[in-house]
């Protein structure tokens, strides 16, 4: 599986891996499964911030949520050593939307990661998912995903 070659046949690249801004580790994988921390949007090496429903229309936070898959994927790549056949399944992204109380257009948003992944991994990439709005995320980012991928053995 190509993914580079995917991703530039959408327009896009792969960013290098984030470093984490905290005490914990990007991904951990146990049982089969990668467990992916929370991955913000990052445009010219720079967060995306904002406020959906303020300072954000739908289109910027979709697009904020595509960077977040950007980067999840980086940090896949990283802990598979880029061997992407390895990859089973999305089972699950979380998508935080940092958006106003009357926002309600977190399903909208969160499509942006959604779709990327099934773009790049068809039904392999169909997942669950929560989509949920927050007062406020880390580093004042405008999305924020985190993912579940089942794996096979190395």
């Amino acid at each position: 599986m190509d993914i580079a070659a995917k991703l530039a046949d959408l327009g896009l690249e792969l960013p290098k891996a984030a470093a984490p801004v905290a005490a914990y580790v990007p991904v951990v994988e146990q049982g089969g499964l990668l467990y992916v921390s929370g991955q913000l949007p990052f445009n010219d090496g720079k967060v995306v911030t904002g406020r959906l429903g303020a300072d954000v229309d739908v289109a910027g936070g979709y697009d904020a949520a595509r960077r977040c898959a950007l980067m999840l994927l980086a940090q896949i790549g990283n802990a598979l050593d880029g061997d992407w056949s390895r990859i089973e399944k999305v089972v699950k992204l979380g998508v935080f939307v940092n958006s106003t109380p009357d926002f309600t257009d977190q399903a909208k948003v969160a499509n942006g990661a959604s779709e990327l992944f099934e773009s790049l991994f068809a039904d392999a990439g169909r997942h669950a998912r929560a989509a949920v709005g927050v007062a406020v995320l880390p580093l004042g980012a405008a999305v924020e995903a985190d993912a579940i991928v089942a794996v096979r053995p190395a």
